[in-house]
C-alpha cells in the first residue's frame, strides 16, 4: 500500500526538488518530471516510491498540489519579438514567466517587476502571469535592493496602527518606573559596537569587590517595556521576527524611534534595562548572580576598534575595566572550549560602496579581542538566564520558556566531512576524542591555510541548524546544557519573549501557554531563515556586480563545491564564488564522484577535487540570477 506525505517543495535544481515534511525525518527527492508542475514553496501531496534506508534517500512523486505558494515572484522583464517574459531573480524558480501585452501594466524591457502567476507550468508550457508592480530599471542599485526586499517579503515601512502606538509612547521615563527598578546609574557603564551601529542592545560594567572578585554587569535594552504584548507594535515585531541587514541598509524589527532612540542604550542617557549582574572570581567562575529590571546610564560608546586600542595600549577611558573584562573573557572562552564548544570563526565580508551603491571592493571583517570579549559575556548571560529558568521546576513541569537549541551533527554528513578532510591529509576523529574535540583539532590545523574556509564551510554544513523552541535541549555547538537568546531584544523577537517570561517568573507568576510559545518559536526560526537568505542574496548581488568589473581577469580560486553540472570556485582575493560548467570543459567528459568530492575526466582521469587551488578566468556575469561563470585556465 503506498504511503503518502504532505510537504513543501524546495526546488533546489531545474532537474529535481526536495519535499520538506514533518511527517518524515529526511527530505523526499522528486525528479522534475514527477513534480506535476509544482513550484518552490508549493504545498503538495507525495507518494513515496522508495523509503530512506542506509545511504539510500527517500524518493517520491507528487500526486496532488494542495496549495500554491503566495510568495511574490520578482524578476527582470525581457522582450523576445512580440513576447514578454519575466526572468525570475530567485534561484529556486526555474521557469521564465510569460506575460501578455495587456498584463504588462506599462512595464518595459529590462524593468524589474513583481509578477503574479495566473496559470502554472504544464508539460512544455511556461507559466503565465500578470505584472503587479514595476520597481524600475534593472541594474540600478536602489531598484535591486527593493527587488530583494520584495523577493523575500521584506517591508521597510510600518503599519499606521503600529506607528500611532509608537508616537503615543512618552519620551521620558516615568518617575514611578525608575523607583521600582534597581538603580545602577552610578555604576560606570559602556557599550562596544560596530562603527556604523545605530541601535545598542547591550552594555557592560565592571567593579572590583573587596573580596578580590569582580562584579560584571550585562545590561540589555528593555524593549519589552515599550512593546506591549498584543499591541500593534508587538504584532508587527512578531510578524517580522528579526531585523534584516542587507549590504547597504537595515530593515528593522522595530520602528526607528524605538530601535535607535527610546530602547537603544545611547551614551549619556538614562535607559531602562534588564540586567544580569554576576560575581566572578579571578578564574571567571560565577560565584553569585542577580537578575532583574534596572535603569542604567551609559558613560561611553566604544567602537570595537576604539576599545581594542584601549586594551592594546592599556590607557584611555575605562582601560582598567576593559583590560580586566578581556582577561575574564579569555578565561571564559578557554573553559567553553574545554567543555566541548566548537571554534567556528567564519570570514565575513563587507562591501565598500560608492555614492551610487556600486561596490568598490570587498573588505574582510577583522575579528579582534573586543569582538570576542562582547561575545563571551553575551553567551554567558544567555546560558545563565536559561539555566536559571531550567532550575525553576514547578512540580513535574518546567516553566514555559524560549530556548535556543542546536542538535548534534547528522552522522552521515559528519562521515562525509571526515572522509573529505582525510583526503586533504588531516587526521579524522579517534575513539578517544569527542566529535567537538576532533572538529576543533581539524579547524585549528587548517587555520591560515588556503583550504581553511572550505573545511569550515563543510563542517558547518554537517551541523544541525540552531532553532528556537520551548523544549529545553542542549546547544551542541556552544556546549551549553541550557541556552537562550536574552541579549538582543531590539533586533530579535525571541529575546522580547524571553524578557516577558522572565519578568513573570521573577514575580512568581507561572502558567504561560507552551503551545502558543512553541508556535511563536517556529515562526521566529522561519523568519530567521528568510532574513539569512535575503542577506545572502544582497551580498551575492554585490559580489556579481563587483565581478563584472573583473570580466576577463585571471584569478586564483579554491574549489568550494562539486556537482554533476559544474565546479564551484571561491576566489581567494574577494571571497566571491563562481561556477565552471562541466559542459564547457571540452578537453574531456567529466563526471561527478560524489563520495570522492571530485569530478574525474573519463579518458584522461584528470581530477578536480574540493579544496584544490586553481586559476580561473571570469567569463560572464548574470546579475538577474546572481551568478558568475568561470572558465579554467590551463
Amino acid at each position: 500500500m503506498p504511503q503518502y506525505i504532505i510537504g513543501q517543495v524546495d526546488h533546489v535544481s531545474p532537474a529535481y526538488a526536495y519535499i520538506v515534511s514533518q511527517e518524515v525525518q529526511e527530505d523526499v527527492w522528486v525528479r522534475q518530471e514527477d513534480l506535476l508542475g509544482a513550484l518552490d514553496k508549493d504545498t503538495v501531496k507525495v507518494v513515496l516510491l522508495q523509503q530512506a534506508s542506509g545511504k539510500k534517500r527517500s524518493v517520491g512523486r507528487v500526486v496532488e498540489i494542495i496549495a500554491r505558494s503566495k510568495a511574490p515572484i520578482v524578476g527582470r522583464l525581457e522582450r523576445h519579438g512580440k513576447a514578454f517574459f519575466v526572468i525570475p531573480d530567485g534561484r529556486r524558480m526555474h521557469y521564465d514567466i510569460l506575460v501578455t501585452g495587456k498584463e504588462l501594466k506599462r512595464a518595459k524591457h529590462n524593468d524589474k517587476v513583481i509578477v503574479k502567476i495566473t496559470s502554472w507550468p504544464n508539460g512544455n508550457k511556461n507559466p503565465t502571469g500578470v505584472v503587479q508592480k514595476v520597481l524600475g530599471q534593472a541594474g540600478v542599485h536602489e531598484v535591486e535592493m527593493h527587488a530583494i526586499m520584495a523577493e523575500f517579503g521584506l517591508v521597510a515601512s510600518f503599519p499606521r496602527a503600529a506607528m500611532a502606538e509608537m508616537q503615543a509612547i512618552p519620551a521620558t521615563i516615568p518617575a514611578h518606573e525608575i523607583i521600582r527598578r534597581k538603580d545602577l546609574r552610578a555604576v560606570p557603564t559602556f557599550t562596544i559596537d560596530p562603527e556604523d551601529a545605530k541601535d545598542f542592545d547591550d552594555a557592560l560594567s565592571l567593579r572590583r569587590l573587596p573580596n578580590g572578585h569582580y562584579e560584571v554587569g550585562i545590561h540589555i535594552a528593555d524593549a519589552s517595556y515599550y512593546v506591549k504584548e498584543g499591541g500593534a507594535l508587538d504584532d508587527e515585531a512578531l510578524e517580522r521576527g528579526t531585523s534584516v541587514y542587507l549590504v547597504d541598509r537595515t530593515i528593522p524589527m522595530l520602528p526607528e524611534k524605538l530601535s535607535n532612540e527610546l530602547c537603544s542604550l545611547n551614551p549619556h542617557e538614562d535607559k531602562l534595562t534588564f540586567s544580569i549582574v554576576l560575581e566572578l572570581d579571578r578564574q571567571g567562575r560565577v560565584q553569585k548572580e542577580w537578575l532583574g529590571e534596572t535603569i542604567i546610564y551609559s558613560n561611553k560608546r566604544f567602537t570595537y576598534e576604539e576599545a581594542q586600542q584601549v586594551i592594546t595600549q592599556q590607557q584611555g577611558d575605562f582601560h582598567e575595566e576593559l583590560v580586566l573584562l578581556n582577561q575574564l573573557a579569555k578565561q571564559l572562552r578557554t573553559e567553553r572550549f574545554r567543555q566541548g564548544a566548537i571554534s567556528f570563526e567564519t570570514v565575513e565580508v563587507k562591501f565598500q560602496l560608492d555614492a551610487q551603491g556600486k561596490p568598490l571592493r570587498v573588505v574582510p571583517k577583522v575579528w579582534q579581542d573586543t569582538h570576542k570579549l562582547v561575545e563571551e559575556f553575551m553567551l554567558l548571560a544567555n546560558t545563565r538566564v536559561a539555566t536559571r529558568v531550567s532550575a525553576m521546576q514547578k512540580g513535574k513541569n518546567l516553566p514555559t520558556f524560549v530556548y535556543r537549541t542546536h542538535d548534534s551533527p547528522d552522522p552521515d554528513k559528519l562521515d562525509d566531512f571526515w572522509n573529505f578532510v582525510k583526503k586533504l591529509g588531516y587526521r579524522g576523529t579517534t575513539q578517544q576524542q569527542s566529535t567537538s574535540s576532533a572538529l576543533n583539532s581539524v579547524l585549528k590545523a587548517a587555520s591560515g591555510k588556503a583550504e581553511a574556509n572550505i573545511i569550515q564551510s563543510l563542517a558547518i554544513r554537517s551541523m544541525a541548524k540552531a532553532v528556537y523552541t520551548s523544549e529545553d535541549k542542549r546547544h551542541f555547538g556552544l556546549a551549553f546544557q541550557h541556552y537562550t537568546h536574552f541579549t538582543s531584544p531590539i533586533r530579535r523577537y525571541p529575546d522580547i519573549m524571553v524578557h516577558r517570561l522572565l519578568k513573570q517568573y521573577l514575580k512568581g507568576q507561572f502558567g504561560a501557554d507552551p503551545r502558543a510559545y512553541e508556535m511563536k518559536c517556529k515562526h521566529a526560526s522561519e523568519r530567521e531563515r528568510v532574513a539569512a537568505d535575503a542577506e545572502r542574496a544582497s551580498v551575492r548581488y554585490k559580489q556579481v556586480e563587483l565581478m563584472q568589473t573583473l570580466q576577463g581577469s585571471v584569478l586564483e580560486g579554491i574549489i568550494s563545491g562539486v556537482t554533476d553540472w559544474g565546479i564551484y570556485v571561491e576566489l581567494v582575493d574577494n571571497r566571491c564564488e563562481g561556477m565552471i560548467r562541466l559542459a564547457d570543459m571540452t578537453d574531456d567528459y567529466y563526471a561527478l564522484d560524489e563520495k570522492g568530492f571530485k569530478v574525474v575526466g573519463k579518458r584522461s582521469k584528470k581530477v578536480y577535487r574540493l579544496g584544490d587551488q586553481i586559476d580561473v578566468q571570469v567569463k560572464s556575469c548574470d546579475l538577474t540570477k546572481r551568478t558568475v561563470s568561470l572558465s579554467l585556465v590551463p
